[in-house]
């Protein structure tokens, strides 16, 4: 599932790489695509709504062993997608002009990002449905299926990027319709595999009628990740707007980078804790207390260990990672500093992923929503706001905000999942013992 979501992320990182190399206009046109990444988290957001809340459900009424209310949350769950596929799709082309000059478009990166969301808006139900089910097949054990959905998808946005960039000229419209297409495929095939007979819980027509307190379990569960993914929209809202007040473009174009730095990065941190999820809750519904504690070990050792490592190797490379999206000097020299402040401690990150990824799990949607709001909504949105003004950081107060929101926000979700969950854990699993 790891792998998986390192393939996934080439959807995106793939585009930025090649529409940074375009002849000329490659800065500018990197930075438009930068503008669109809130509006793209938007849809991410709705996906998570759905498929962060309802996996889990399956996963914990699976193990309770209940096969059919699980095809049932996976029924719904896929009207669902669908639904906010084809709503946010109209929503933002309607409304798209003026949000991205709201969000920090220039006049001379408007045309970039124009171009880019028209075209992705109209594959935004692709996207939802090829990730947001894909969380059923990882949660059925499927994790090499679940691997391949991204992988066929991924492969094929590399072979198309160049195709309709480079030889048939599209621009960033060339690189918005090789991922729509390219999601398509991956939806297609997410598809076939949960209505065939391999899968172990069956996606069919007559259990997608939705339930009203079904669809309550499912927002309310999932609404801990939509919160995160809004709140990261939210944050990257912010940036922008200071980054084009503080810097301009230049700035703009350094955060598309880091961005997309840090996408890279943190994809094996939500792989290796979305994986322990359907762990935890089968585990959980199953009432092995001493498994669900293993699992949240084994997660929070790899990802700290990971971070640290990642931490490591772009405080002594920045350049490196930048210059694979653009090797414009002037980009490069603004983006070393900025990036080494952006990840600093960046291992305090891990925490919070990992406390997020309990309490998910184990249906305690209300710690998970708390703390998706604390660090992003309460530290880091109001910290982009006020650094730039104080102390002459100005940009650099903006990508200070986000070490300072790690070490506080980390800390006081992992320290209270210790405190409410794993070490309850402990005490309940003594009466069995004896």
């Amino acid at each position: 599932m790891t792998l998986a979501q390192l393939i996934n992320v080439l959807y995106n990182i793939v585009d930025r790489i090649f529409v940074g190399q375009i002849g000329g206009e490659g800065s500018l046109a990197l930075t438009g695509l930068g503008v669109c990444f809130p509006v793209i988290t938007i849809v991410i957001a709705f996906t998570n709504l759905i498929g962060m809340g309802g996996a889990p459900l399956f996963s914990i009424t699976r193990g309770a062993g209940d096969d059919e209310e699980a095809a049932r949350i996976l029924g719904n769950s896929f009207t669902l997608l669908l639904l906010f596929g084809v709503l946010l799709t109209a929503a933002g082309l309607a409304v798209k002009t003026p949000l991205l000059r709201a969000l920090g478009a220039s006049d001379a990166t408007l045309p970039y990002a124009d171009a880019y969301l028209t075209v992705y808006l109209f594959g935004s139900v692709f996207v939802s449905l090829s990730l947001g089910l894909n969380s059923f097949i990882n949660a059925q054990g499927f994790a090499r299926t679940g691997m391949l959905t991204v992988a066929i998808g991924a492969v094929l946005n590399l072979i198309l990027d160049p195709l309709f960039i480079m030889v048939f000229h599209m621009g960033v419209q060339g690189a918005a319709l090789a991922t729509i297409l390219s999601q398509a495929v991956s939806a297609a095939w997410t598809l076939r595999f949960l209505t065939g007979r391999k899968t172990l819980v069956r996606l069919s027509l007559q259990h997608i009628r939705l339930g009203a307190r079904r669809v309550g379990k499912i927002l309310a569960l999932g609404l801990s990740g939509f919160i995160m993914a809004i709140t990261n929209s939210l944050v990257q809202m912010a940036c922008n707007a200071s980054l084009q007040a503080y810097g301009g473009d230049i700035y703009v174009g350094v955060m598309t980078v880091i961005n997309s730095v840090r996408e890279v990065a943190q994809m094996p941190v939500n792989g290796v804790t979305n994986s322990a999820q359907p762990v935890i809750s089968f585990n959980y519904g199953a009432k092995e207390p001493s498994r669900v504690r293993q699992a949240i070990r084994c997660m929070s050792v790899i990802v700290i260990l990971y971070t640290a490592a990642i931490w490591a190797l772009l405080w002594f490379f920045p350049a490196f990672f930048i210059r694979i999206f653009n090797q414009t000097p002037a980009l490069v020299e603004a983006g070393v500093p900025a990036m080494r402040i952006y990840f600093f401690g960046y291992f305090m990150m891990a925490l919070q992923f990992c406390g997020q990824s309990v309490f998910t799990a184990l249906g305690k949607s209300k710690h998970a929503i708390f703390f998706s709001l604390f660090r992003k909504a309460v530290i880091v949105t109001p910290l982009i706001l006020i650094l730039p003004h104080c102390f002459g950081l100005n940009a650099n107060g903006v990508f200070l905000s986000e070490p300072i929101s790690n070490f506080i926000g980390g800390t006081a979700c992992f320290a209270t999942m210790l405190l409410s969950v794993y070490f309850p854990l402990k005490k309940a699993e003594r009466p069995a013992e004896g």
